[in-house]
């Protein structure tokens, strides 16, 4: 399998989950700010123009963060990705959900790419404090989810690498603090040597 990723950018949980599987598997990386998403190399490959994009063996190619980690989570029944437990599964399942349809797509996308939801560049700052908005309450939300549980679901599941990644654009934003579980979340998934060794590979800290 290949995984094509941004450095940093959603594709980090689905990095992370390849490494928690331990199968070998290449990575190549596409700079977004260069806009090598939109090229056609790229887009051949994945027309819709984002990461991850995931080749499997078969040639095939698969996209959308929630069906690769779904794939790969069944796939590789061994590394206990996906929870056991019917009502665990669709915890699991509206956490992916929540994460990249409102607190990224909704949230972060207004934050960092205003001219996308208002063409007038004087309405940006508005669509920015909008977007920090949504962003901010859907971490307090996930929060909660959090709350006397040391993973999304109690275990370690795909659903922990969509909210890391998640956490891991807060950290790195001045404006913003992780609530107090989100934090101790995201220091737990530190700790953790397939997170370590995927940012290690994408020059992350």
């Amino acid at each position: 399998m290949k995984l094509i990723y941004a450095p940093g950018a959603c594709s980090l949980g689905i990095h992370v989950l390849l490494e928690e599987i331990g199968k070998p598997f290449e990575t190549q990386p596409i700079k977004l700010r260069d806009g090598e998403q939109r090229k056609p190399e790229f887009t051949a490959v994945n027309p819709k123009s984002k990461v991850p994009t995931l080749l499997r063996d078969d040639g095939s190619v698969l996209t959308e963060f929630p069906a690769i980690a779904y794939y790969l989570a069944l796939s590789n029944p061994a590394a206990k990705l996906w929870p056991a437990a019917l009502e665990d599964q669709v915890r699991a399942l509206e956490t992916m959900d929540y994460v990249v349809a409102t607190a990224h797509m909704q949230g972060f996308s207004r934050m960092f790419g205003p001219a996308n939801f208002a063409p007038s560049e004087a309405d940006h700052d508005k669509v920015r404090a909008r977007g920090q908005q949504v962003f901010s309450d859907a971490l307090a939300l996930l929060d909660r989810t959090l709350e006397g549980k040391e993973y999304v679901t109690g275990q370690f599941s795909v659903a922990d690498t969509a909210l890391f990644y998640l956490e891991f654009w807060a950290h790195g934003h001045p404006a913003m603090t992780l609530p107090a579980n989100c934090a101790a979340h995201y220091q737990r998934m530190l700790a953790r040597p397939s997170v370590q060794r995927a940012m290690q590979q994408e020059g992350l800290r």
